[in-house]
Parts: structure tokens; sequence; C-alpha cells
């Protein structure tokens, strides 16, 4: 019954169903659409937010708290691109490039996705670690790097752009340095820094991330009409692995001595899939990749599976190995 009642509450929330309105929407040709810009006004809003409110709550955390919960997503965010690749190329049948770029997608982590599971917790009112937002910034980068190598060693035909190059881009693309940007000023202002600008990015974070779901929602709506082009294993791939990365990594957080509220957050981020930060890279470094594969894959499956039904199934997950 807690899984019906936490999918209840996910599934009216108003941040999914602002995403499900962008769906609708898209589906019925509306002349609907957001002012050029306004897009990247609330990517830049949300992601300075998230690594703010992140370093204001780091910077009152222990390292003995921290350091686990951190190899934890260092192992995750290594070990899912890897297994990614394996199944994609050699069960999926996917070409090295594309195998690679799809990877790239389900290994890093999405702050969208964060962000709608932490809006999800504090609705429901289960209290998770504050350092969360330092997890995201942990899992961003080092499954794409994974996989630009796995490309690189497999393929004969991939790209020769500079692997500086290709690194710029990931260590200085918008996502990064706001993430890492607002968890240093949160770090070094603290709680009483934090107070000053709390009325904006803390009272309006959940206001503004239903405006961002919502274009979310007409972007994803556009994109359903290709799932008849990446076929069925991809499809499948884009639900099933989530959860098993889900359930790898609340027992894991378990083991590691996070709060359940915590665990379903690390979960949810080993589940997630990357649409900011990979496709970038993706784009720079393997360019002879399809993005009808990955962007469908992580955009029009995994993200709409996630926000829904995994967020809530998740949570169901980390109450049953809590209560063991």
């Amino acid at each position: 019954m807690e899984v019906f009642s936490s999918l209840g509450a996910s599934l009216t929330s108003p941040m999914v169903l602002a995403f499900v309105l962008g769906i609708i929407v898209t589906l019925v040709k509306s002349d609907l659409k957001f002012p050029e810009g306004m897009y990247m006004g609330l990517t830049i809003f949300l992601l300075f937010a998230i690594g703010l409110k992140g370093g204001v709550k780091l910077s009152a955390t222990s390292i003995e708290d921290f350091y686990k919960p951190c190899l934890a997503a260092i192992f995750m965010c290594c070990t899912i691109p890897l297994l990614a690749f394996f199944l994609l190329h050699k069960l999926g049948k996917f070409d090295v490039p594309n195998a690679a770029a799809i990877a790239a997608h389900f290994g890093s982590v999405s702050a969208v996705t964060f962000s709608e599971g932490t809006a999800f917790m504090d609705l429901l009112g289960i209290k998770y670690e504050g350092f969360m937002p330092a997890m995201l910034a942990i899992m961003e980068i080092p499954a794409i790097i994974i996989c630009i190598f796995l490309s690189m060693k497999y393929s004969n035909s991939v790209s020769k752009t500079p692997m500086k190059k290709v690194l710029h881009e990931l260590f200085t693309n918008k996502g990064t340095m706001l993430l890492i940007g607002g968890l240093a000023i949160g770090l070094i202002t603290g709680k009483k820094g934090f107070e000053q600008v709390a009325p904006m990015y803390d009272g309006l974070f959940r206001g503004i991330l239903c405006l961002f779901l919502l274009e979310v929602g007409l972007v994803t709506g556009r994109r359903l009409y290709d799932l008849k082009k990446v076929g069925g294993f991809l499809i499948g791939f884009g639900i099933i692995m989530p959860v098993i990365h889900a359930t790898v990594g609340i027992y894991l957080a378990f083991i590691c001595g996070l709060s359940m509220g915590g665990a379903t957050i690390f979960g949810l981020l080993c589940a997630s899939a990357s649409y900011i930060a990979a496709p970038a890279a993706i784009r720079i470094a393997i360019p002879e990749a399809n993005p009808t594969y990955y962007l469908s894959g992580a955009l029009a499956i995994a993200f709409p599976f996630n926000v829904t039904v995994g967020l809530p199934l998740y949570l169901s997950i980390a109450q049953l190995i809590y209560a063991s």
C-alpha cells in the first residue's frame, strides 16, 4: 500500500503535473512555447540554487559522515557506464559510438531529476542529508569520460577531437560551473550567508522548478515521436536499468549509513540519466553517435519514468531495505 500512496503523492505533485501538462500541450499541437532564453534562465537558477543550498549543508557536515557516501558515489558512476556499455553493445547490438554515447548519459546524472526528488521528499516530510548536491556534482562527469575512452579504445571511426577540448567542455560547461560554483559559495558563506538570499533560492525554488518541468515536458513531448525509431531494447533498457541502478544504490547507501531519505535520493541519482552535461560533451567527442538514441533514451524514456513511477518505487524499495 505504501508504494501506491507514494505514487499518488508523486503523480499529484505540482512539479510532475506541470511536466505532464507540457507533454499534453505538445501532443495536441498547441502554440505554447517559452520565450527564447527563458529555458536557459530557469536552468541557471536551478543549478545555482542546488549548489548553493548543498554548499551550506556541506559546511556543517563532518568528513566522517561524508567520505563513505562519497566513495559509494564514485563506485556507482564508474560501474554503471561500464555495465551499460557492455549490455548495449553486446546484447542491444548498438555499434561502439552509440553504445558509448548512451552509456555516458545513463552513467551521468540529471540535476532536474535530483531537484524533483528533493522536492518530493520535502513534500512528504522525509529528511535527507544536506550534502546530497555534492554527490550530484561528484557523479556528473566520470561516466562521460569513461565512455569517451571506451569509444576511443573500441571504435576505429571515433572522432579525433583532442581530449583537452573535451575535458574543457566537461569542466567549464554551465552546469558544472554553476553547480560547483554554488557549492563553493555555500561552503564559504555558510548558513548566515545563505539567509541573505534564502527568500529567492529557497522560497522560489519549487515554483521555478514547476516552470522548468513544464518546458521539459514540451521538449519530451517532441521526443516521444522518436521512440518508434529507437527500438524495443532501448525502451526496455531505459526502464529496467534505472530500477536496478537505484536498488543497488539504495543498498550501498544503507551500508554507508545514509538515512532512508538520503538513500532514496542517492538511488534516484544512480537511476537518472543526464541530458544537460552529457549531450554537450558527446556531441564534441563522439559526433558519429546518433542523438536520437541518447537523447530519447535520457529524455523520453528514463526521465519520465523516474519522476513519475520511479521515484515512489525507489522510496518503497528504501523502506523495505531499512525495515529489514
